[in-house]
């Protein structure tokens, strides 16, 4: 039998519950109350952080005029900024750039801060091919002839990445592999260190991507030497791929924003669709397109960003099992 005083507080505890769901699902349904902090896992002034502070505004519009905070936790080859997105509460507002390959290979090379299932991919929005970039005063006019330099001059060539697992070091073991070549190994916290020391001549070549130099080609002393994509690229319709010049090296990076695992539906659908509706957002893709601020985009939705990541997690445990790059 149900006594007055179970029934009462049974009624209360039902009562209490009711409005708890109320206050959650108000609380999702206004979202967002306060400022979205947008990590980006490497340097200010790099290709992510040119694309999240690009981005942030068109995000903005289309989330309702809410702010976006870009904030950069560079370090151990993104794993910091990483592991910051994915410790974060679930509540949609922290959310940054997840860039591939690091976010995949930081965990299989090192026992990291972060595991790839403990973040949440939402939209792609970058690929951007890999390059090779020297001081306009090198005497190095193409990859072959840094190949064949390292060949009569055993460790002497210095290759700049943004660091141990990236896209620029992982293509950097590919021409070694491919050409019988040892490269000193010099890692940077973030593309515009890595891109400022070529410049000062600090090293001899800089592993980067095309939307880093293609901003500066003509403002700065650069040759680009060839760009490690299946075919040329239409805004660079005079620069060989690697392959073109006897080296078959097709790397990338993509730059996509994720989220921390267990977002609530609703706060997910509407990120999504602001992400997706701001990389469509015709004034976004005149400044993307634009040379001086120049992103290669590619647009993958979360289910396409999902199964490219599950992919690469695959291919990347085989090479590491096979010739690990990191020693």
């Amino acid at each position: 039998m149900i006594t007055r005083s179970k029934f009462m507080a049974l009624t209360a505890g039902a009562l209490a519950l009711a409005i708890s769901t109320a206050t959650m699902s108000t609380a999702q349904a206004a979202y967002p109350e306060k400022p979205i902090t947008l990590i980006v896992a490497y340097d200010g002034g790099g290709s992510t952080d040119a694309t999240a502070r690009m981005l942030a505004p068109f995000i903005e519009k289309h989330l309702g005029g809410a702010r976006i905070e870009v904030v950069n936790r560079p370090g151990a080859g993104g794993e910091i900024g990483f592991a910051a997105i994915a410790d974060a509460a679930p509540d949609g507002y922290t959310i940054g750039f997840i860039n591939v390959p690091n976010v995949v290979s930081i965990p299989i090379e090192r026992q990291a801060r972060f595991t790839l299932e403990r973040l949440d991919p939402l939209v792609n929005i970058v690929d951007d091919p890999g390059i090779w970039t020297v001081n306009a005063e090198s005497p190095f006019k193409t990859p072959k002839d840094v190949i064949e330099h390292a060949k009569t001059n055993p460790n002497t060539i210095t290759v700049g990445t943004t660091g141990v697992g990236s896209d620029d070091q992982l293509a950097m073991l590919l021409l070694q592999r491919q050409s019988g070549v040892q490269f000193i190994h010099v890692p940077f916290s973030g593309a515009a260190a890595n891109h400022k020391a070529m410049l000062a001549k600090k090293i001899q070549v800089c592993g980067e991507n095309l939307g880093d130099s293609l901003r500066v080609q003509g403002t700065e002393p650069i040759r680009i030497l060839g760009v490690m994509s299946k075919e040329r690229w239409k805004v660079a319709p005079d620069l060989p791929t690697f392959k073109e010049q006897g080296f078959d090296v097709v790397m990338a990076s993509l730059r996509g924003i994720g989220a921390p695992k267990g977002l609530p539906s609703d706060v997910r659908a509407k990120l999504v669709d602001a992400i997706t509706k701001a990389v469509a957002d015709p004034e976004f893709l005149a400044k993307a397109e634009a040379k001086e601020t120049f992103q290669p985009l590619r647009f993958l939705n979360s289910e396409a960003f999902a199964a490219e990541l599950k992919q690469l997690d695959a291919d990347l445990r085989d090479l590491w099992q096979k010739q690990p790059w990191l020693k």
